[in-house]
């Protein structure tokens, strides 16, 4: 019944006593730490080899890298310098009507990596071969380094791209570059400049781009081609910078002249319509901007301007209140000062009018108004017309005024008359410009802009009545004086002549001239002031041995007008402007009509 009983299975059963958790888990633990950091001998002899395959492994892995880094590449490092400098981009620039005067187009350049090209003579000698306008010994010595980059050759044609590509030599490769080219050749050289062979640019509105930042635009992702920028637009007009150009070229060849040059400014807007100086340069050429030569004469070169300065002077005298377009000065006989004799050219050996001492370009009759000024005032005057003080455009290139070094009374009669003060041509034109435009000396601009932004940073320098009277005197020289050579019919002009006896040598000579006119179009409502000037222009037949600026600067300003006012918009006007100087007639100006 006992035994029945144990069976049942209906019996609640006794489960057998269990070990406690605790013990169970800390002894796996004590055997897990005993494998993981047994030093048997039959263990610790796997484990070691094990860890030290890793670590062969590991320092195979570095010491093949480095490798690697010292036998190649450097190249693609220094592959990736280049690419990034020669992937910087320039704007086009245009001229006012939006026509291409530079722009980049894609070239191809050989380089080599020295360091994976086995045979260097070979090399050498078969690229040479190709390529023969290469230094064989320059190359070897480039090829014979341990860089990791060299140029070979730049900006090759696509048949010599071939025809190194066939050569097949290893570590020789090329590259895509960006090449500045000047589409319309030597028309506007001076302005645009030139960019050098890594498409910097080194002159011109070409330095004036990088001065603006171009590089860290580049640098920081933003101008890798020319569609990312916008375009540079001038205020030059291609058209009429090719007219002014074509006559020039005529006239050095015609008058025999060392130089010439010409501008033509806006005297509203201060813009630079169009500028030329020859001898000039192809900027698809660079190498002969370094010509002293050429020169931009406009902007760099300093000259005595002669009688345009009278222009100047004029104008002090009127709006000192000290002279009024009635006054009269006595030009007889000559004027001395100490030992110096003042003369006239074309001495009319009378007492003139302000007017007539303006047509007939008295020197007497300028260096007496003048003096009713003073030196101080008359320096005064000079420097608030821009001409003591380097005038400063968007072109990197300009020049500082020659001064006297001491100023006297002498000075101020010589300056007067446009002797013993050297100006860059651009701020005559400037101070020139603001005599008739109203009063407003407006710092010229070789940039687009209109007449309210000009405006905005203009000053007033005369009052708008002196303007009026310079603008009548210098239609006045038109009519009777020394301008008539550049009268155009239909164009009302007004203009002065120039003639400077060059220095040689710290004296004046009088067989080479520097010749001037400005001209300005249409007199009673100026909108554009010419310029041409001749460096020792030559006596011929037809000018009856004469040199001076009527004969020459003066001949060629008046066809310069005929071929570029049509273009600028002046149409013709063949009926005498109604009351054109209305302050003038008022004040019964001399030889008003």
């Amino acid at each position: 019944m006992d035994a029945m009983q144990d069976t049942d299975p209906t019996a609640p059963q006794q489960k057998p006593a269990e070990k406690p958790v605790t013990e169970t888990r800390a002894v796996r633990l004590r055997r897990f730490l005993a494998g993981v950091f047994s030093l048997r001998a039959e263990k610790s002899q796997a484990r070691v080899g094990v860890v030290t395959l890793a670590f062969v492994g590991l320092f195979a892995v570095i010491a093949g890298r480095l490798v690697m880094l010292a036998v190649a590449p450097d190249a693609p490092g220094a592959l990736r310098r280049a690419s990034a400098e020669i992937s910087i981009a320039r704007p086009d620039i245009v001229d006012r009507n939006g026509i291409l005067l530079a722009t980049d187009v894609k070239t191809v350049s050989v380089y080599a990596e020295p360091r994976n090209i086995i045979d260097k003579d070979e090399a050498t000698e078969l690229l040479t071969a190709v390529l023969p306008d290469l230094n064989a010994r320059e190359l070897r010595e480039k090829l014979g380094t341990r860089r990791g980059f060299v140029w070979v050759k730049r900006e090759i044609t696509p048949r010599q791209q071939a025809e190194v590509h066939r050569l097949g030599i290893p570590g020789v490769g090329f590259l895509t570059e960006n090449k500045r080219v000047y589409p319309n050749g030597p028309i506007a050289s001076h302005v645009l400049g030139f960019a050098n062979v890594d498409n910097e640019g080194i002159a011109g509105i070409e330095k004036y781009i990088d001065g603006l930042g171009l590089r860290a635009l580049a640098g920081a992702g933003f101008a890798t081609q020319a569609t990312d920028l916008e375009p540079i637009k001038l205020s030059i007009d291609l058209r009429a910078t090719h007219a002014l150009r074509d006559e020039l070229v005529k006239g050095m060849e015609k008058f025999k002249a060392k130089a010439t040059a010409g501008l033509i400014l806006d005297v509203k807007t201060g813009e630079v319509v169009a500028l030329a100086s020859l001898p000039d340069f192809d900027p698809n050429n660079p190498v002969e901007a370094l010509d002293p030569d050429r020169i931009n004469r406009i902007n760099v070169g300093v000259y005595e301007m002669g009688s345009t300065f009278k222009a100047i002077t004029t104008a002090m005298a009127l709006d000192s209140g000290k002279v009024n377009i009635n006054s009269s000065f006595d030009a007889r006989g000559v004027m001395r000062y100490g030992r110096f004799t003042i003369r006239d050219y074309h001495g009319q050996n009378r007492i003139l009018t302000v007017p007539e001492i303006f047509i007939h370009s008295s020197n007497i009759g300028t260096a007496k108004m003048a003096l009713t000024v003073g030196v101080e005032g008359h320096k005064a005057t000079l420097r608030k017309f821009g001409q003591l003080d380097r005038l400063r455009t968007e072109l990197p290139e300009s020049a500082e005024p020659i001064l006297p070094p001491r100023w006297g009374e002498l000075n101020t009669i010589t300056i007067s008359y446009g002797h013993g003060l050297a100006v860059a041509p651009i701020q005559a034109a400037a101070g020139t410009a603001a005599l008739i435009n109203g009063g407003h000396f407006i710092t010229p601009t070789f940039l687009k802009r209109d007449e309210e932004e000009a405006l905005a940073g203009a000053r007033q320098v005369v009052s708008p009545k002196t303007s009026e009277a310079m603008r009548y005197i210098m239609r006045l020289n038109a009519e009777r004086g020394s301008a008539r050579k550049a009268a155009v019919r239909g164009y009302y002009i007004g203009g002065k002549t120039g003639t400077a006896e060059k220095v040689v040598n710290g004296r004046y000579d009088r067989n080479k001239n520097f010749t001037t006119f400005m001209a300005i179009a249409p007199a009673d409502d100026p909108k554009y002031l010419f310029v041409v000037l001749y460096d020792e222009p030559q006596g011929l037949p037809e000018t009856y041995g004469y040199s001076t600026a009527a004969w020459n600067a003066g001949v060629t300003t008046g066809k310069v007008i005929e071929r570029v006012a049509p273009l600028l918009g002046l149409p013709p006007r063949f009926e005498k402007p109604y009351q054109p100087f209305p302050a003038m007639a008022q004040a019964g100006a001399w030889g008003i009509q």
